[in-house]
């Protein structure tokens, strides 16, 4: 039996799935649930100094984007950092660890971007017994407008800055939580190893705006006939966040560098990307928002069963695997051909297949007076597209073409994988540099 247990950063959980810092974690009597359901670890919401409450808004905190079955894709949040007590956050999170020592508890933290402040709460949190922080560079609303979140997350030098602090005056890990709301995640990454940090973890909610209301002409959701700019999360961003992961755990200066996942996290085999493009273990919200935390019941299941099925005992044995297949596009193999191939015992003749490619593609399929399909092959490029329109799984197929054949298209020698981009003689320049 595959064995889910995950040491990150030496803090050890009985499995990968950790609640994100977020609604679900802000207090004792959730994250107590939580760890009743199976969850391996939570991050505490984020707790702020002492100082001015916090103060939430009273009406909608929740914008929404919706799938045609009305299945959640995406959420739109304005809700802020924890508005609750710190020494009640405190309190509870001591209470929580010792009667949980076998489940990872993290406590994210925001306060300004002063030393002194730093100085004054790490050693509250680290009387409670909790295994490590995060900090949350992240937070794209309300916070950041106060020079905090993410505010601070897209200066790498103030990152860069904090993260010493805290490896200062706190003797746990340290987990810098990015945000994605910048051209280059890597920088700050970089900032965040430069200054220390043992972790980070990515990506936080990006900056959106998901509807507005045309009858008051205000976006959602609306305060009173006003609506702001919030974080966005949920299965939409998973593409994003995978490419910002990716993005890190191959980059130069933070290659080997441990990262938790965070986006869209909703299946067991979300998961199991986001780990074999590097990621230690993963945090999860929106799903939990959704479904309940009994959702982590089926990733664990999930998991599981595929690691058996593979051959895995332990989930590090697959973690980063994918990340040497990751390139950039100069480097892809410009002699590899492939060709759309139809199964014509699945086709359901609806037709998408051959409205897709001819309107809006390469005019490579065929219709025939009975409504049957063909490919083209002398017009097929493999763009996949058919594939990813046709509502048949398995229907549509794309099939490599060996080497040494003659593709219909070009009429040229299907040729051996060429190293990279430089060397191919597609590559205007490569016949120069000869």
């Amino acid at each position: 039996m595959a064995d889910l247990t995950t040491d990150f950063l030496g803090i050890k959980s009985p499995n990968p799935f950790w609640l994100a810092s977020a609604p679900p974690t802000d207090k004792e009597y959730n994250v107590r649930r939580a760890f009743e359901a199976g969850w391996g670890g939570v991050v505490w919401k984020t707790l702020g100094s002492e100082g001015p409450p916090v103060v939430n808004v009273n009406g909608p905190r929740y914008g929404a984007i919706y799938g045609a079955d009305r299945r959640l894709l995406g959420l739109n949040n304005i809700e802020l950092i924890t508005d609750r007590d710190l020494f009640t956050n405190l309190e509870e999170i001591k209470r929580v660890k010792a009667d949980y020592p076998d489940r990872a508890v993290i406590v994210s933290l925001m306060v300004p971007c002063e030393e002194e402040a730093w100085k004054a709460i790490l050693p509250l949190v680290e009387d409670t017994g909790a295994d490590g922080i995060e900090l949350n560079f992240g937070c794209p609303h309300g916070m950041s407008e106060r020079g905090m979140g993410a505010a601070v997350g897209q200066v790498p030098e103030y990152i860069e800055m904090v993260t010493r602090w805290c490896k200062q005056y706190y003797s746990k890990p340290v987990i810098v939580k990015l945000t994605p709301n910048i051209t280059d995640v890597r920088k700050p990454a970089a900032a965040a190893h430069r200054g220390g940090a043992d972790a980070v973890s990515l990506i936080n909610t990006i900056n959106s705006i998901t509807s507005v209301n045309l009858d008051t002409m205000s976006p959602e959701p609306s305060i009173d006939g006003k609506g702001t700019h919030g974080g966005y999360c949920g299965p939409a961003v998973k593409p994003i966040a995978m490419s910002m992961v990716s993005e890190i755990a191959r980059a130069q200066d933070t290659a080997g560098m441990p990262i938790s996942g965070i986006g869209g996290i909703t299946t067991w085999r979300d998961a199991a990307e986001f780990m074999a493009l590097g990621c230690g273990n993963v945090q999860v919200c929106t799903a939990a928002m959704t479904y309940g935390f009994k959702i982590v019941q089926e990733m664990i299941s999930g998991l599981s069963q595929w690691m058996d099925e593979k051959g895995y005992t332990d989930t590090s044995e697959f973690v980063g695997m994918a990340v040497p297949n990751t390139t950039d596009w100069q480097y892809l193999n410009l002699n590899y051909i492939a060709k759309a191939k139809i199964d014509e015992d699945l086709c359901i003749s609806c037709g998408r297949c051959y409205a897709a490619c001819e309107d809006t593609s390469h005019q490579a399929i065929a219709m025939s007076d009975d409504r049957v399909f063909s490919v083209i092959d002398e017009e097929c490029v493999a763009c996949n597209l058919c594939v990813n329109v046709c509502p048949v799984e398995n229907c549509i197929t794309m099939e490599q073409m060996p080497v040494g054949a003659i593709d219909p298209r070009t009429d040229r020698v299907v040729e051996p994988e060429y190293a990279n981009w430089t060397t191919h003689p597609n590559n205007p320049s490569a016949t120069a540099a000869e």
